[in-house]
C-alpha cells in the first residue's frame, strides 16, 4: 500500500489542509479500478471507520497477489470540513466561508476527460479541494462515496443509467434501499462522475461495468465497530463482485432484495410547526395514507399545543431526524413512497 499526502492552500497565508490518499497498485491493466471516499461531510464517520475496516482484507489480499484493479482510498475527504467548528460544535456539511454543501459545485463535465476540469490553482479552499477531488476519481470504474443521514436505513442513490446493472452491488453491500436519480443540476461528488458519461460513445461510457453511487450508511450515530466490521465485509464483497479484487471463496451476490424507489417518490415531510418531536415512526416501518408519522409539541401544556403529521401517501420511512428539536418548514423525515410525490421538491437530489 502507497500513502500519499495532498495538500490544499488556504484562502489566507500560513493556511494549509491536508488529507490521506491510499493506493493499492493491480496487477492487471485490464481489471476495473475503484475509488472509494469517506467523510465528504466531515462529520459522517460510518465510512470512516469502515474504510478503516476494510485495510486488513485488502492488505492480505496485496499479500496475497489478489489484487486485480488499481485501488484509491480518501478516508478522510473534506480536511476543510473537518477542522470547522462554532462555538464547540463541528459544523462539516457547509463551507462557512461560502455557505455552500461541500456535495455541491462540483464541475459537471460534458465528458470524462480531466482537462476539460477548471484550474486547480483558481477558486477558494472549498472548489480547489473539489476539482482536486474530481481529479483523483474521474475515470476510474468504480466511484463509491460514502455518507451517512440522521437516522436510517443503509441506502443508496444510483442513477438511473446504472439500474438494474448495479443491482448487483447493492446486493453485494446488503443495504435496505436503493433510489434512483436521472438529473443534477447542484454538482453533486456522484453527479460529477456519471454526468459526463451520459452523453459520450458507448465504449467510452462502458455503463455496464460502471458503478457511481453515494451510499448513505444508516445514520451519524451509527459508528460502531460491528458496523463498520459489516460495512467493511459488504464493501469487499463489491470489490470481488466487480472484478477488482480476487477471492474464489467468496460466493457472488444474490439478487436484491431491498427496496427499490425513484426519486420522485420521496416525501420529505416538512414540520408545519417548530417544537419538539415525538416521533411514531422508525426507519425501516411501513406506513399507510394517513398514518400519524410524529406529533410537534410547540405549545406544551397549552390547549392544542401540539400538531400531528400524517402520511400522504403508502410507503416506507428511510430516515428522520436525530435531533428532536425543530423548526417550521424543516424536514421531519424521508418517506419512500409508493408512487410520486405531490411535493414540488421531490425528485431533486437531497443529500
Amino acid at each position: 500500500m502507497q500513502k500519499s499526502i495532498e495538500r490544499i492552500a488556504g484562502d489566507s497565508d500560513g493556511v494549509v489542509y491536508e488529507f490521506p490518499v491510499l493506493r493499492f497498485m493491480g496487477s492487471d491493466k485490464a481489471a476495473p479500478s475503484a475509488y472509494l471516499q469517506a467523510a465528504l461531510h466531515a462529520g459522517e464517520l460510518p465510512g470512516v471507520v469502515a474504510i478503516d475496516a476494510l485495510m486488513p482484507a485488502l492488505n492480505k489480499a496485496q499479500a496475497e497477489g489478489r489484487i486485480r484493479g488499481n485501488i484509491t482510498l480518501v478516508p478522510w475527504a473534506n480536511p476543510i470540513g473537518r477542522a470547522q467548528y462554532h462555538f464547540g460544535e463541528h459544523q462539516g456539511r457547509f463551507h462557512l466561508g461560502t455557505r455552500t454543501n461541500f456535495n455541491r459545485g462540483f464541475p459537471l463535465l460534458a465528458a470524462p476527460d480531466a482537462s476539460l476540469l477548471p484550474n486547480a490553482a483558481h477558486g477558494g479552499a472549498d472548489q480547489r479541494l473539489k476539482t482536486r477531488l474530481v481529479q483523483l476519481s474521474l475515470g476510474n470504474d468504480m466511484v463509491i462515496d460514502l455518507h451517512c443521514d440522521d437516522e436510517g436505513l443503509a441506502y443508496l442513490y444510483i442513477h438511473t443509467s446504472l439500474w438494474p446493472a448495479m443491482a448487483d452491488c447493492a446486493a453485494a453491500m446488503g443495504v435496505d434501499a436503493v433510489v434512483l436519480w436521472s438529473e443534477d443540476t447542484d454538482g453533486t461528488f456522484e453527479g460529477a462522475q456519471i454526468m459526463p458519461y451520459q452523453n459520450v460513445p458507448a465504449d467510452v461510457a462502458k455503463l455496464d461495468r460502471r458503478v457511481v453511487t453515494t451510499v448513505e450508511y444508516r445514520g451519524i450515530l451509527d459508528v460502531d465497530g460491528a458496523l463498520a466490521k459489516a460495512d467493511a465485509e459488504g464493501l469487499y464483497r463489491l470489490l470481488v463482485a466487480r472484478g477488482v479484487i480476487a477471492d474464489a471463496a467468496l460466493p457472488a451476490p444474490g439478487a436484491f432484495k431491498g427496496i427499490v424507489t425513484p426519486l420522485e417518490n420521496i416525501d420529505m415531510m416538512p414540520a408545519p410547526r417548530a417544537g419538539a418531536i415525538l416521533y411514531d415512526v422508525k426507519p425501516g416501518d411501513r406506513v399507510a395514507t394517513g398514518a400519524r408519522l410524529a406529533t410537534i409539541v410547540h405549545a406544551p401544556g397549552e390547549a392544542d399545543g401540539r400538531t400531528e403529521v400524517f402520511a400522504p401517501q403508502d410507503g416506507i420511512i428511510l430516515t428522520r431526524r436525530s435531533r428532536r428539536i425543530i423548526r417550521a418548514g424543516e424536514d421531519l423525515l424521508k418517506l419512500a413512497g409508493d408512487r410520486k410525490s405531490a411535493d414540488a421538491r421531490s425528485g431533486t437530489l437531497e443529500d
